[in-house]
């Protein structure tokens, strides 16, 4: 693709570019190197001081919609006006009145104002609609296909699909043209509320190995030595889902003669809280808080590290992990993986293979994993050498990413 492609495809999501996501970017780069032609819209401007290496390497146009309606009137009024005026008008009007009955919040509006919006600046040249998460950013795009009359498409993730009611993700579905989800649990949800078996595919996002360095030879660091203590590490957003909270109490478990230290990647709204507990326990001297980074510094965390941890569970409001991409990214280094047997993870980490599952919330059981790793080098060694051999030979991202790829390129056909 170059940069005077004509769009054929405009991809949406909630932000872009954001850190947090490198799964989208690896798909937005290895589509671009399919040579699908796209466009990306997003709900809202980035607010990550840093982009990954991927995002610089994207060309495709990015274009922002209005994320509060009242910041851009003219410009939603234009969209307004325009949308009054089409044919679907009638139809889009009975879907929205219908959606905002079940679901009365302003945010439903914004939907509303973001999607005539896009409908009124979508170039003429696209033939197909894309969207990251079945939650808002699908409801405005399946309103702006209404609009204009086009096919549309999702990839569903993680919240999106564990926190949207059972009736909008029903509606959502039957609307969409075809739909992609990365965890057994998650399609298996999907495949619950589908009109048809085949509407919902599982893809594994995988990893594009080549965006990372062969692994580096571990070192035999056991604990016993406070001047090289074992070095744990984690990545993740400060929230609830992370289970982060349970991490910081399963450290203040381990043995008084185990030295270690933890570096956690990431920001997120419970950072603080994380930091006061870790103080109020007397870990704050061995636990370093790196902030949001760029995939150059996550993989050189990844790279002086001895093992990964991410103890993920199920939020209050029903959020959880979908396959955390930070952990193929950590078994790309050849690091063995304490994880919980949740959600996505034991699709990829199976117990005593690539690493150690525990419960989730099981403190006791996150601290016995991690003191047993910290003190068993080799062991370390052999469950990290076979997750680097399971992400080569099964999470692979080129199979996915044709595979989304001859989709959508068939929607843009059929749409001809």
């Amino acid at each position: 693709m170059t940069r005077t492609a004509e769009p054929q495809v405009a991809i949406a999501m909630k932000g872009y570019p954001r850190l947090s996501e490198t799964f989208i970017a690896q798909e937005l780069l290895g589509l671009q190197q399919r040579g699908l032609p796209f466009a990306i819209w997003s709900l809202r401007r980035p607010t990550d001081a840093a982009r990954h290496l991927m995002h610089n390497q994207i060309i495709a146009p990015v274009r922002y919609l209005p994320e509060y309606l009242h910041d851009e009137p003219g410009r939603v009024l234009r969209g307004v006006l325009r949308a009054l005026v089409r044919p679907s008008f009638s139809r889009l009007l009975v879907l929205f009145l219908r959606d905002l009955w079940r679901d009365r919040t302003r945010n439903r509006w914004r939907r509303f104002g973001q999607a005539c919006v896009m409908a009124r600046e979508l170039p003429a040249s696209i033939r197909h609609l894309h969207v990251h998460y079945l939650h808002t950013p699908a409801s405005v795009i399946r309103y702006a296909a209404l609009l204009r009359g086009l096919s549309w498409s999702f990839s569903a993730h993680a919240k999106d699909i564990w926190t949207t009611p059972d009736w909008e993700k029903r509606e959502k579905i039957a609307d969409a043209a075809w739909g992609v989800t990365c965890t057994r649990d998650g399609h298996c949800e999907l495949a619950r509320l589908s009109d048809r078996p085949d509407k919902v595919a599982l893809l594994y996002h995988g990893l594009d190995l080549a965006r990372f360095p062969a692994p580096e030879n571990h070192s035999p660091r056991d604990g016993s030595d406070a001047a090289d203590p074992v070095r744990f590490v984690t990545i993740g957003r400060a929230v609830e889902k992370k289970g982060f909270d349970d991490l910081i109490e399963a450290l203040a478990g381990l043995p008084c003669t185990l030295h270690w230290r933890l570096t956690h990647i990431g920001g997120g709204e419970k950072l603080r809280a994380l930091q006061a507990q870790a103080a109020k326990l007397g870990l704050a001297d061995r636990i370093t808080w790196a902030g949001p980074k760029a995939q150059t510094e996550v993989i050189a965390a990844l790279r002086e590290a001895d093992l990964f941890v991410l103890p993920s569970r199920q939020a209050g409001d029903g959020d959880r992990d979908g396959l955390p991409n930070v952990v193929m990214e950590a078994a790309s280094q050849g690091l063995p993986i304490v994880a919980t047997d949740f959600a996505g993870i034991p699709e990829f980490v199976r117990d005593g293979t690539e690493g150690l599952l525990v419960g989730p919330g099981d403190v006791e059981a996150l601290a016995l994993a991690l003191a047993d790793l910290a003190a068993s080098p080799q062991r370390r060694l052999r469950l990290g050498q076979a997750a680097f051999a399971r992400l080569t030979q099964d999470f692979s991202a080129a199979a996915g990413l044709d595979r989304v790829a001859g989709l959508l390129k068939a929607s843009v056909a059929e749409a001809r």
